[in-house]
């Protein structure tokens, strides 16, 4: 008589709103998660997305019991998922540090370790696969390159996910779309990238129980395009104007630091490795499928 393998427990750790969708998606199988969080307000709505198990554990707080505390709350073979994102300062990334110190041992099935196609730096629009050198470029993107170094040194086994912009319910412009906010023109926006929530935990779960260890995918839909047709797309489902377009010079006086870092960078990325190696079929393989996914949710 044979019985089935019994399923690897499940970590989620930082588990925000993509953690939550993965947590659903474990569920649908049969799969029940552990979620850490950081604080009572991200336990409260795990709980409210069904999570029963939820473990509060802040990494920034070095505390004697973190440990022992971090070990209590992912046994031995578990498929960890890390989506807690770094500080907001520095350049390091001390958090998923903290977390490796922790683990000491403990052996994983596999971490999955979301990070961000940023690490790419600005490629002058060209396609980017996962074979390119990272060449960060903002602070932000040198931590994740920092926390892929130290989970390249870690030992264990590891998959990292670089994802571009993320999308979705609740995740999308609206009010900006609505109060006729500018934008980029196409002739001066470089290319651009995004992924609909619901695609990114799906490709973690892949990830999680097939993913070859130490592998990079760039976890993107199948159609780069300039900003311009993702906002003009939803301006239409929102039964709005399309908002005006401004230049580059005009959009260095009047656009914050950070929206102007993300545009100043362009690259179109290559997903063939997502959807031939890992096998993943993306549920929203454009910005069209996915925003109307999204405003029917």
């Amino acid at each position: 008589m044979s019985f089935a393998a019994e399923a690897a427990p499940v970590v989620i750790v930082g588990c925000g709103d993509t953690g939550r969708w993965l947590a659903r998606d474990y569920a649908a199988r049969g799969t029940n998660v552990t979620a850490v969080v950081r604080s009572q307000q991200g336990a409260e709505r795990a709980r409210d997305a069904g999570i029963a198990d939820v473990r509060i554990h802040d990494l920034d707080q070095r505390t004697p019991g973190l440990s022992a505390a971090i070990r209590a709350a992912i046994p031995g073979g578990a498929i960890l998922h890390y989506m807690a994102p770094p500080p907001r300062a520095g350049e390091d990334e001390p958090r998923l540090a903290a977390l490796i110190d922790a683990l000491g041992t403990t052996p994983v099935q596999r971490l999955v370790y979301i990070s961000t196609s940023g690490v790419y730096g600005d490629c002058g629009g060209d396609w980017v696969d996962e074979t390119r050198p990272v060449n960060p470029q903002t602070a932000r993107a040198t931590r994740r390159v920092a926390a892929e170094q130290r989970l390249a040194q870690w030992g264990g086994p590891w998959v990292l996910l670089r994802a571009p912009g993320i999308y979705g319910p609740g995740r999308l412009p609206l009010a900006r779309v609505r109060a006729g906010e500018p934008i980029l023109c196409d002739a001066d926006a470089g290319w651009s990238n995004r992924i609909h929530v619901h695609d990114l935990a799906g490709i973690a779960l892949a990830a999680g129980e097939r993913g070859p260890a130490q592998c990079i995918y760039n976890a993107s839909d199948d159609r780069p395009t300039r900003m311009g047709p993702y906002y003009r797309r939803l301006a239409h489902m929102l039964g709005v104007a399309p908002p005006p377009e401004v230049d580059w010079a005009t959009a260095q006086r009047e656009f914050s630091p950070m929206r102007l870092s993300f545009l100043s960078e362009s690259r179109r990325l290559d997903n063939r490795r997502l959807r031939q190696t890992l096998g993943y079929a993306l549920r929203y393989p454009d910005y069209e499928a996915g925003l109307a996914g999204s405003m029917a949710t």
